[in-house]
C-alpha cells in the first residue's frame, strides 16, 4: 500500500484527499485486468475507454462536459502518481488524453472544443501532441513541418513528426508546423489534425525499451481547414509552452508514482528475504539505500506538489517551479528504482518483476517533454534573468 500521508500537506484540500482514495481504489480493482504488455494499442485502447467511463479523464480534459476549462494541476498530478504506481500504461493513457486535448482546451475555438473535447473526456476519441521532429526535439525552433496556404480555407501541411506518443493509435494529432509569420520561434501554429484525413500517413511504429504506442507520422499536401487552427496564426510557440507549463510538473509526479512502488517494493524484498540468517533489511547498508530511496521521494513530492500548488493559486507561468519538479522527480526516481533493482540483486534484473519495469519505465521520463539538460538551461536561465532584474533595486538601495 503507497504512503498517502503527504496528502495532509497544505498543498491539498478535501477534494483532492477524496478524489486521491477513489482512484486509488479504482485503479488497485481496474487496472491489472487492461494491460496486456503483449497488446500494447489494445491495452491502452481499453484503459483510455476505462478511464472515461470511470470519469477520470474529467481531470485531464477541462471544459469536456461544456464547463470551464481550467485544468486542476494538482489533481493531474495526484492522478499520474497513483497510476504509475500501479501500471506505466495507465498512466501513459491518462497523460496522452490531457496532452493530445490541452491545446483545445486552452486555446481552441468553441467549435473545436465542443467537436472534440467531450469525446476525448469519454474516452472515446483518442488524442495525440505531434511536436518533436527528427532534427527538431528541445530546439523547436528548428521546426521544418511547414503549413502553406492552400486557398483561403486550407493549408497544406507538410514534413515528418516523430517521437510521437499514441501515434498509430490516434484519431486526432495537435500538429505544430512553420506558418512563416516570423523567424523562428514566433513563425509556428498550431492545427488539429483528424487521424483519417488525405496525406497523412503513419510511417514506421518505433519500439522503446518500456513499450507504448509511438511513431513517426508523415505529412505530404495534408489539407487542413483553416478553422482547425489552435490558437492565433504565429502562436504555435505560445499554445505549446502553455500546454507543457501545465503538464511539465505531471511528469515529474509520473516518476514519482514509480520511485514510490520501487521504494514498497523494496522494503518488501528486504523484509522477506533472509540473508546470513536474518532479514535483508537488518543490514545497515540495506537501512542506509532505503533511508535515500525515501528521502529522495519525499523531496521529489515536495517539488512537485508545490509546482503543482503554484500553478493553482493563479501563477501565470510556473517555469522554473516545474522545470525544477520534472528535473528532480525524474533523475531521483530513476536512482531510486536502480538501487531497489540491486536490492532485489539477481531477481531485480528477470523480465516479469516489477522493478524491472519500473528499471524500463523510468527512462523515458529523463527525456520527454524536456531532457534533464534542457531543464537546468531553463531553471538557469530564469535565475539569471531574476537577478538581472534585481539588479537596479539594489543599486538604488
Amino acid at each position: 500500500m503507497p504512503d498517502g500521508t503527504f496528502l495532509t500537506w497544505p498543498f491539498f484540500d478535501e477534494r483532492h484527499r477524496v478524489f486521491a482514495a477513489a482512484l486509488r481504489t479504482w485503479t488497485r480493482e481496474t487496472v491489472p485486468g487492461l494491460v496486456d504488455h503483449h497488446d500494447v494499442d489494445g491495452s491502452c485502447r481499453r484503459l483510455v475507454a476505462a478511464l472515461g467511463e470511470g470519469g477520470w479523464l474529467e481531470a485531464a480534459v477541462p471544459g469536456s462536459d461544456g464547463g470551464a476549462a481550467a485544468h486542476d494541476v494538482r489533481t493531474l498530478c495526484l492522478a499520474r502518481e497513483i497510476l504509475a504506481y500501479e501500471s506505466g500504461l495507465a498512466d501513459f493513457s491518462f497523460a496522452m488524453q490531457g496532452l493530445g486535448s490541452g491545446p483545445i482546451a486552452l486555446f481552441g475555438s468553441p467549435g473545436l472544443k465542443r467537436r472534440y473535447l467531450p469525446a476525448v473526456g469519454e474516452g472515446t476519441r483518442i488524442a495525440a501532441f505531434a511536436l518533436s521532429e527528427p532534427e527538431a526535439g528541445s530546439d523547436v525552433a528548428a521546426m521544418a513541418t511547414t503549413a502553406e496556404p492552400d486557398g483561403t480555407a486550407h493549408v497544406r501541411l507538410d514534413g515528418v513528426k516523430t517521437w510521437i506518443s499514441n501515434g498509430g493509435i490516434a484519431d486526432h494529432y495537435v500538429v505544430f508546423a512553420r506558418s512563416g509569420e516570423a523567424p523562428g520561434a514566433r513563425g509556428l501554429s498550431a492545427y488539429l489534425v483528424d487521424a483519417d484525413m488525405p496525406g497523412l500517413t503513419v510511417a514506421e511504429r518505433i519500439e522503446v525499451i518500456a513499450p507504448h504506442p509511438l511513431a513517426t507520422l508523415r505529412f505530404e499536401g495534408c489539407r487542413v481547414p483553416v478553422e482547425n487552427r489552435i490558437g492565433g496564426a504565429g502562436e504555435g510557440f505560445k499554445v505549446a509552452m502553455a500546454t507543457l507549463d501545465v503538464f511539465r510538473s505531471t511528469v515529474g509526479a509520473a516518476a514519482l508514482g514509480l520511485a514510490r512502488r520501487a521504494l514498497d517494493e523494496a522494503l518488501g524484498h528486504a523484509s522477506r528475504r533472509t540473508l546470513f540468517g536474518a532479514p535483508l533489511g537488518d543490514l545497515q547498508l540495506t537501512q542506509a539505500g532505503l533511508a535515500d530511496m525515501a528521502t529522495a521521494v519525499d523531496a521529489s513530492a515536495l517539488l512537485v506538489y508545490r509546482a503543482a500548488w503554484t500553478k493553482d493559486c493563479g501563477a501565470a507561468r510556473v517555469t522554473r517551479e516545474a522545470a525544477m519538479a520534472k528535473m528532480h522527480a525524474t533523475e531521483s526516481a530513476q536512482a531510486v528504482i536502480d538501487r531497489a533493482v540491486q536490492i532485489f540483486g539477481g531477481l531485480g534484473v528477470t523480465k516479469g518483476v516489477k522493478v524491472e519495469e519500473l528499471y524500463r519505465e523510468i527512462r523515458a521520463l529523463r527525456i520527454y517533454e524536456g531532457a534533464t539538460e534542457v531543464q537546468k538551461v531553463v531553471i538557469a536561465r530564469d535565475l539569471l534573468k531574476s537577478a538581472s532584474a534585481a539588479r537596479p533595486d539594489r543599486a538604488a538601495q
